[in-house]
């Protein structure tokens, strides 16, 4: 049947994607052409023979028979002048008539095509557009059915990834939860059901289960935050902000966790104060996962780099590590809610897969964006917030990351 309609839509669209009337149609305006010239020609024939009857009408003038001509003394040479005009008149009226038909009639069937590819639409194929263009206001037309398909195509699929959407994140927590949820329930059944050979047994079963328990609650909050934490969701506390020293209490947080690794914090603070309007206690979150991430998977004795940049009203802080090149089929994927770069690790370091999804919200509550790279043993993240000018996030974007 595709196939089918394929071929019938080729058929009526010329290459350049105008309308081409079938051969029927053709015959349909030639008929219409001449069907309309034969009615004007009978309509001139008819007013020339009562043009000719009148100019012979006999007048009664008090006791003498005039002819109308007499009567108004009309010439020949007068009478020719006036049917000259007449002939004028009447073929520039049979053109204009016929043209005004034809026209009609042409507008008639490119409607009667658009009705039937909104019928073909609407009841078999709801992604398929009117495959041809139309000059004048039918073209527009033509043109914001075409807009109004796109968009409901394009709100359909949004619906579809939401739906979707909906079905991974209840697949995901149902297993994420499961799992701890098993080793508590086993756990206390070993310590209800007993009997126990040692007296700390219990006292062990009792913290397994405590500690599953610690990360189920983990889980349920960081779910809970991440669907929070989204344009729309939890209004942002805004106050105006040193960024510079912001980070340098963020990253004092860290001391402990770098030196364990024999690391460090390097600050790059850009040459002039920045100050932004940001919620203080997300924007903590955002760089306590970066930091967090950076010591997890940075290399030790190496240094974490903290730099920060304004420039053409957009704001950008790097947070970068030295460590094992991310590839770029897992890079596109880090934004994505329980993604985990690798199970194994996952497992030494924790977390649910939720923290950068999370960290990508609070950003762009903010109006901002957050991308990753990972290139010769370095991988960054950057954030760019808007300061002044908005409009040229995605140009500085680009230039930062160059």
């Amino acid at each position: 049947m595709r196939k089918m309609r394929n071929k019938i839509r080729k058929h009526n669209v010329s290459p350049d994607g105008m309308l081409r009337l079938t051969p029927k149609e053709y015959s349909e305006l030639f008929l219409e052409g001449a069907v309309t010239l034969f009615a004007v020609f009978i309509i001139y024939i008819g007013i020339l023979g009562i043009l000719d009857q009148t100019l012979d009408y006999p007048l009664q003038i008090e006791d003498d028979q005039l002819l109308f001509r007499e009567y108004w003394n009309l010439r020949t040479d007068n009478i020719l002048f006036y049917y000259k005009i007449y002939n004028t008149v009447s073929v520039i009226f049979a053109f204009g008539f016929t043209s005004w038909r034809l026209i009609r009639r042409y507008r008639q069937m490119q409607l009667a095509h658009v009705l039937d590819e909104l019928h073909r639409i609407a009841t078999n194929d709801q992604y398929a557009r009117i495959p041809f263009q139309l000059n004048g206001d039918m073209g527009k037309v033509v043109e914001s059915i075409n807009h109004l398909v796109d968009s409901t195509n394009r709100a359909m699929e949004e619906e579809r990834k939401i739906e979707k959407s909906k079905d991974e994140l209840i697949t995901n927590v149902s297993h994420d939860l499961r799992t701890p949820l098993t080793s508590i329930i086993g756990y206390l059944g070993l310590i209800t059901n007993g009997p126990h050979e040692l007296e700390e047994e219990p006292k062990h079963y009792a913290t397994v289960a405590y500690n599953k328990a610690q990360q189920m609650k983990v889980l349920v909050d960081e779910l809970f935050e991440y669907t929070t934490m989204r344009p729309g969701g939890v209004p942002l506390r805004l106050s105006d902000v040193s960024i510079n020293n912001f980070l340098e209490q963020v990253a004092a947080d860290f001391e402990l966790d770098v030196q364990k690794k024999d690391m460090s914090i390097e600050m790059i603070p850009s040459t002039k104060p920045i100050v932004l309007e940001i919620d203080a206690e997300k924007m903590v979150r955002v760089i306590s996962n970066l930091l967090s991430n950076a010591v997890k998977y940075g290399e030790e004795g190496t240094a974490i780099t903290i730099e920060t940049k304004e420039e053409n009203g957009i704001v950008s802080i790097a947070i970068k590590n030295s460590g094992p090149t991310i590839p770029t089929e897992v890079l596109n994927k880090l934004f994505y809610r329980f993604y985990r770069a690798e199970g194994s690790r996952s497992k030494e370091t924790g977390g649910t897969g939720l923290g950068l999804a999370i960290a990508e919200n609070i950003i762009h509550m903010h109006g901002g964006v957050i991308r990753a790279e990972s290139v010769e043993h370095e991988t960054s993240f950057y954030i760019f917030l808007p300061s002044e000018n908005h409009s040229a996030l995605k140009e500085t974007t680009d230039y930062f990351i160059k």
